[in-house]
């Protein structure tokens, strides 16, 4: 006797053949296989390798440059504004100097004030910004107002007075792009801080009477590695421009001695005529800012995905 089932037909054996058993269910063939463990890893670090190549090689060529490229870069060598050659791979400049060797000379002047800021803006923004973000009240309003005066006054002002009141002086030239760039980096880790800061595991190290000085070193240094990262990155790039232009108007060290900025400045006049004593050092600048900007992106992104 067949008992009734969905209109009274026999009920239908069960997919898994005899006795009722279930068929065993096997996955979607679509389904994609698990990721490779750390291959987000690789190509994070497989694409460090161009910009960090690229700001490895200025930089090189920045500081052995004097030691390879033979001849003076101040010697007149030749005509005005000649054509690449054999004995002049990048022609001559304005007065007739080789362009080889000015740029070969050039590039330590930028690269040691703009790595020179970098770390005294990195040393201010770090210092002020991470205890005014840890204390918080009053002593963090006042950092925040002072770094708000200081940051809407404008940047090619400051670096003209300072630069002016010390005519020919690099280290003029080095503190002024370091008071430019220090507040944003303040603000930039005072905010990070006061987030870290908000954390249980620092309300428990304050509760436990740590010290300020622990706190910062154990509990918020390591968990603001990333945002410091991008933000050296940037006030380098931004310290190359700055030093580029105090360079580009004749601030700093005095002529004749080679800067990328000072040779831009010099040789815009004869573009038409040869195009290499402007190039060469607009390039050098250009692949060293933007090199270093990805490469501490780059970073950021690495460390993040390692979390």
């Amino acid at each position: 006797m067949t008992l009734p089932f969905d209109g009274g037909g026999p009920r239908p054996p069960a997919a898994g053949g005899l006795g009722g058993d279930p068929a065993p269910v096997s996955p979607p063939s679509s389904a994609a296989p698990p990721p490779a463990p750390g291959r987000g890893g690789r190509r994070g670090r497989a694409g460090l390798i161009v910009p960090g190549a690229a700001a490895g090689l200025v930089v090189l060529f920045a500081l052995l440059g004097p030691l390879v490229v033979p001849g003076s870069p101040t010697a007149q060598v030749g005509m005005p504004f000649l054509a690449p050659s054999a004995a002049h791979p990048l022609g001559t400049d304005m007065i007739g100097r080789d362009v080889l060797a000015r740029l070969a000379h050039g590039g330590l002047p930028v690269v040691a004030l703009a790595a020179g800021s970098t770390a005294l803006t990195t040393l201010v923004g770090f210092g002020v910004g991470a205890l005014s973000g840890l204390s918080g009240g009053q002593m963090a309003e006042l950092v925040v107002r002072v770094v708000d005066v200081v940051a809407v006054v404008p940047a090619l002002l400051l670096l003209l007075v300072l630069a002016t009141g010390f005519p020919g002086s690099n280290l003029a030239v080095l503190v002024a792009v370091a008071l430019i760039s220090a507040p944003f980096s303040i603000r930039v880790i005072r905010a990070a801080t006061a987030q870290v800061a908000g954390t249980g595991f620092v309300e428990v190290s304050r509760a436990r009477g740590e010290p300020r000085r622990r706190i910062l070193r154990h509990d918020i240094a390591p968990n603001i590695v990333r945002p410091a990262l991008a933000e050296i990155g940037l006030r380098f790039s931004a310290a190359v421009h700055l030093t580029a232009t105090a360079g580009f108007l004749g601030l700093g060290g005095a002529a004749p001695a080679p800067n990328w900025g000072r040779m831009v400045d010099e040789n815009s006049p004869g573009v038409a005529l040869t195009v290499w004593p402007f190039l060469a050092p607009v390039l050098a600048l250009l692949i060293l800012s933007i090199s270093v900007n990805v490469l501490a992106d780059g970073l950021t992104a690495l460390l993040a995905d390692r979390r």
